[in-house]
């Protein structure tokens, strides 16, 4: 079992609603949905392109999946988190974009926004006594050797290369995208999610996130509210 502090909207939120649609899965309630189809895209390359993320379900990593501490529980971690976030105030990242980062696909910030980094930098720390130490496999999975300086020291103290000074918030929409297809699913993209991009987003919430097993879906464990966030 592992347990991801991650942001996503709320259940009946529309992005979430579309998000889910797009990706062909709801992390909240399992449910499943085909693939859509495009006249420049069939549902079956588009199933294909948006496979890993359908496991992850939507969400931005704030705390990367980790295992629990021998010395703690389940039981232990939600009463923190529900404490943590209902003494946390929600904010907005000012403006949502369509990024593309490589050759996959994700909604953005459209600059760098401090109080959000400074969120994801106090989820990481206040929830670093509850996860338990990398293995040497899980180090070797990350691929040390291809990360910066900084990287490299982040995976070894926080257990995932991508925070503090080097995070940067992503809701992946997309798996790697061929260079051939980018074109096409940057349209297919901007306009399925044009309700969305060019405006705010609310930072609403923290949810934990579980894998009951190695490859499983991830799903929703509970939502939990930011301070003032509205209902």
């Amino acid at each position: 079992m592992r347990y991801g502090l991650y942001f996503t909207p709320p259940e009946d939120h529309p992005l979430n609603g579309t998000a889910s649609l797009w990706l062909g899965r709801d992390a909240f309630t399992g449910e499943t949905y085909p693939a859509p189809e495009y006249q420049d895209m069939p549902g079956s390359e588009q199933f294909e392109l948006t496979a890993d993320p359908r496991r992850y379900g939507f969400h931005a990593t704030i705390k990367a999946p980790f295992s629990l501490a021998a010395s703690v529980t389940e039981k232990d971690l939600i009463p923190v988190v529900e404490d943590f976030a209902a003494r946390t105030p929600a904010f907005e990242i000012p403006e949502l974009v369509l990024g593309q980062l490589g050759r996959f696909f994700a909604l953005v910030p459209g600059f760098l926004h401090p109080p959000l980094q400074d969120f994801a930098a106090k989820v990481v720390k206040s929830f670093e006594p509850f996860r338990a130490a990398l293995s040497d496999a899980d180090v070797a999975r990350r691929k040390p050797e291809e990360l910066t300086e900084s990287q490299r020291a982040n995976l070894l103290r926080w257990g995932y290369p991508y925070v503090m000074d080097d995070f940067g918030f992503h809701m992946t929409l997309t798996g790697k995208v061929p260079p051939e297809r980018s074109g096409v699913m940057k349209e297919i993209l901007a306009e399925r999610f044009s309700a969305f991009t060019g405006r705010p987003l609310a930072i609403s919430g923290l949810a934990v996130f579980v894998e009951e097993a190695r490859g499983a879906p991830f799903k929703v464990h509970s939502w939990w509210p930011l301070a003032g966030a509205e209902s």
